[in-house]
């Protein structure tokens, strides 16, 4: 008789499978809400939690060291990171052109005649 891995409870990938089911139902309820930024933040929320959890059960990441988490988490954190700094930095840019030429340069331009 030979111990070649750890057998994990199959009951944790059930939980798992129904969470799955259960946020995938959010997130396609959130069709229902009109378009902004809450139905956005909610879809991109639905996703980042599901993708963690079959990351975390399904990979086996909750089961290895701490130097393979970072090694594999790390890099989508650093991205998540970076597309943070550039929504700040584009806000920031969006208002100091408001500022500096006006409300009226975000209007449609007149169409050019050749």
């Amino acid at each position: 008789m030979s111990d070649d891995g750890t057998q994990h409870p199959l009951k944790i990938y059930w939980i798992m499978w129904v969470a799955l089911f259960v946020l995938s139902s959010f997130s396609y309820a959130t069709d229902f809400m009109d378009r902004g930024a809450l139905r956005t933040f909610l879809i991109l929320l639905f996703m980042f939690i599901k993708a963690a959890g079959i990351t975390w059960i399904f990979m086996h990441m909750g089961w290895e060291r701490l130097a393979l988490k970072i090694a594999i988490l790390g890099p989508p954190v650093a991205i998540l990171v970076l597309i943070y700094l550039m929504s700040v930095e584009g806000i920031y840019v969006e208002d100091s052109r408001l500022e500096h030429y006006g409300e009226s340069t975000m209007e449609v331009l007149p169409p050019v005649h050749h």
